[in-house]
C-alpha cells in the first residue's frame, strides 16, 4: 500500500493530485474536509458564549410581551387614509399616555387601525374615543362618520400566561417523546446530543427575541414550538449517516469514531444547507404577505420566529449536535481501544515508510 493511501484521512482538502479542491467542490463531494468534529472544542466554546449571552439579555434585558401577556385595552377603527403615525399624539393628548403600538392590519376597505394601550378606565375609553373621532372621523358601518365606528376590548394578561403554561408542557413532553425515539433508533448518546441541541435552539431564538425587542405574543410561542421538528429532522438526518459511517466500526482500524462523524457531517452539509435554504425563502414570502399586502400581525410573529429558529437549528444540527456526540461516544472503552489502533496502525506506516 503506498503511503498517500495509508497516511489519507478524513480532513484532507487537497485532490489526488495535491491540487486543493475549491470550497464547492468539497461542499457538493463532501469528503470530510471540513474538520468540524476535530475543531469541536472551539464550537463548544462557541455556543457557551451564545447561551451565555442569549441568557444574560433573556435575565436582565426581559422581553418586549404584548397586550396577551400583559394585558389592556386594544382600540380598533377603520384605517380609510388615516396616518398612523398621528395616532400615538392623538391618545397621549386624551389619556396621559402614549400607546404600546399602534398598527394596521388588514388589506383593501377591511384596513384598520389597532392602538393598544395599558388598561384604561371607562371615562379613560370615552375620552380616547372621542379624541381618535375629532382628529380622523372614521366612518361606521351605516356610511356616515361616527364614534360608533371605534371599538374597544379588554385583554386579560393571564390569557397569554395560559398560553406559555401549556406551550411548555408541550415542549416537556416533546422533549420526552424525542429522547425515547432517537434512544430506542440510535443509541442513547445521539439521544442526548439531540436534546442539547434542541434546548440551544430554544435558548437561542428567545435570547434573539430578547436581544432585538421583537414583541412576544402567543404566536411567537407556538411558533417557537414548530422550528423544533426543523431542528430534530436536521439532527436525525446527520445521526443516520453517522450510524451508517461507523456500522462495524470497532472491528476496522481505518479511520476513528471521530473521523467517520465528521465525514458524515460533511457529507449531509449541502442537504442541511439547502433544507435552510428552502425553508426560509417561503417565510420570507410570508413576511412580506404579512407586511406589505395582508397586514397580518399573526403571520409576522410565525415568519420571524420560524426564520430564527431554521439558523440556529441548522447552526445546532452540524456545529453542536454531532461533536457533542463524538465527545460522549470517545468515552466508550471500546470506542477508545479501537481509536488507539488506528492511530497505531497510522504511526506503524508511517515509520515504515
Amino acid at each position: 500500500m503506498s503511503t498517500s493511501t495509508v497516511t489519507s484521512v478524513p480532513g484532507d482538502d487537497t485532490s489526488s493530485g495535491g491540487r486543493p479542491d475549491s470550497l464547492f467542490t468539497r461542499l457538493y463531494t463532501g469528503t470530510g474536509a471540513f474538520g468540524i468534529v476535530p475543531n469541536r472544542r472551539r464550537f463548544y466554546v462557541l455556543t457557551t458564549v451564545i447561551v451565555a449571552i442569549c441568557l444574560a439579555s433573556i435575565l436582565f434585558r426581559g422581553f418586549s410581551f404584548g397586550i396577551d401577556f400583559t394585558g389592556g385595552t386594544k382600540l380598533t377603527m377603520p384605517a380609510g387614509d388615516i396616518d398612523k403615525d398621528r395616532v400615538p399624539a392623538v391618545i397621549v393628548d386624551a389619556i396621559g399616555e402614549e400607546p404600546q403600538t399602534v398598527q394596521i392590519v388588514g388589506s383593501g376597505a377591511a384596513r384598520i387601525v389597532e392602538v393598544e394601550t395599558s388598561f384604561l378606565t371607562s371615562d379613560e375609553i370615552r375620552a380616547a374615543k372621542n379624541a381618535l373621532f375629532e382628529e380622523f372621523q372614521p366612518v361606521a358601518a351605516s356610511g356616515e362618520p361616527s364614534v360608533s365606528a371605534i371599538g374597544d376590548s379588554a385583554r386579560s394578561e393571564s390569557w397569554g400566561g395560559q398560553v406559555t403554561e401549556k406551550a411548555l408542557i408541550a415542549l416537556a413532553v416533546f422533549l420526552v417523546i424525542v429522547f425515547g425515539y432517537i434512544a430506542f433508533r440510535f443509541e442513547w448518546q445521539m439521544a442526548v446530543a439531540a436534546i442539547v441541541a434542541l434546548l440551544f435552539d430554544v435558548i437561542t431564538t428567545a435570547g434573539v427575541y430578547s436581544l432585538v425587542g421583537f414583541e412576544v405574543t402567543p404566536a411567537t410561542v407556538i411558533g417557537l414550538l414548530t422550528i423544533l421538528g426543523f431542528s430534530l429532522y436536521d439532527t436525525v438526518i446527520v445521526f443516520d449517516k453517522v450510524e451508517e459511517n461507523t456500522r462495524g466500526l470497532k472491528h476496522t482500524t481505518r479511520r476513528t469514531y471521530a473521523e467517520e462523524a465528521n465525514l458524515g457531517v460533511n457529507q449531509t452539509l449541502m442537504r442541511s444547507m439547502h433544507t435552510t435554504i428552502i425553508g426560509i425563502l417561503p417565510l420570507l414570502a410570508l413576511v412580506v404577505i404579512a407586511v406589505w399586502i395582508l397586514g397580518v400581525g399573526t403571520l409576522l410573529d410565525l415568519a420571524i420566529v420560524q426564520m430564527v429558529g431554521i439558523v440556529t437549528g441548522t447552526f445546532s444540527s452540524i456545529f453542536l449536535a454531532t461533536p457533542l456526540l463524538v465527545s460522549l461516544k470517545e468515552r466508550d472503552p471500546a470506542i477508545r481501544r479501537q481509536t488507539a489502533k488506528v492511530l497505531a496502525r497510522r504511526e506503524k506506516a508511517e515509520a515504515t515508510a
